[in-house]
């Protein structure tokens, strides 16, 4: 199995508070790795440091074996990582249609562009429906796939997924992780944040256990789920 990302004693300080503390994480092409923690234990950090939206203080990122530290943001989209935040950050004002064509930003192709927006109906129905609608007059569930379909509209080979269950209903939650699931088959690599530790473990491959910016285990997701530490500490 190739590496597709490896994020070699990284550390990240926010204005003198150590948000983490040498990281250590491999993501396999083709898998489904989770990060899970409780709320401050680094998880977004670390998925911001990898797309280059906070400044690490020393280690390295290296994506397809090329080390990224230096890379703006924008670079690493066009190199294939894409980050759908927690929050889901959508444009309110702006139409469905038009979340979606400014997700491919960096691609010139025009028809390839349009044939990619079909295909995001395709996986998503409901924003099919309502293509014309502003973003911000979606329901939650709805803009939570938004925001994965924006992401995906660079054409990623990696999806850094932010806490896609934030905020939904139990029957929105298993739609969106049936979308992941089904992602995944599509050979898309994600690396998952999510404060549901069963859940995400569930769907996962492989985890890793935050704690204060540091990791603290690490494993396939089917020895996690068993794990007593975890299972006290998490999985309730």
């Amino acid at each position: 199995m190739s590496r597709l990302l490896e994020i070699n004693n990284i550390s990240v300080n926010y204005g003198g508070i150590q948000a983490l503390k040498d990281i250590n994480l491999v993501v396999n092409a083709g898998e489904v790795v989770t990060l899970i923690g409780s709320n401050g234990a680094g998880k977004s950090t670390t998925l911001r440091a990898i797309s280059r939206l906070v400044n690490i203080t020393n280690g390295d990122i290296l994506y397809e074996g090329r080390n990224i530290n230096r890379r703006q943001p924008h670079e690493v989209v066009k190199l294939g990582i894409a980050h759908s935040p927690e929050g889901r950050r959508i444009l309110a004002r702006q139409t469905v249609l038009s979340n979606l064509e400014l997700g491919a930003y960096i691609r010139s192709n025009q028809a390839e562009v349009k044939a990619d927006i079909k295909h995001q109906f395709e996986i998503f129905p409901r924003l099919a429906e309502r293509r014309q609608q502003l973003a911000g007059t979606l329901s939650g569930g709805e803009q939570q796939m938004l925001a994965i379909a924006r992401a995906l509209m660079s054409r990623p080979k990696l999806l850094l997924l932010d806490e896609p269950s934030l905020g939904l209903a139990p029957a929105i939650v298993r739609e969106i992780f049936t979308i992941i699931q089904n992602l995944r088959s599509t050979g898309v690599t994600i690396l998952l944040v999510e404060q549901n530790a069963n859940l995400a473990l569930e769907n996962a491959d492989r985890g890793y256990v935050l704690e204060a910016g540091s990791i603290t285990l690490s494993g396939k997701a089917s020895d996690l789920l068993k794990n007593e530490q975890v299972r006290k500490a998490y999985l309730g």
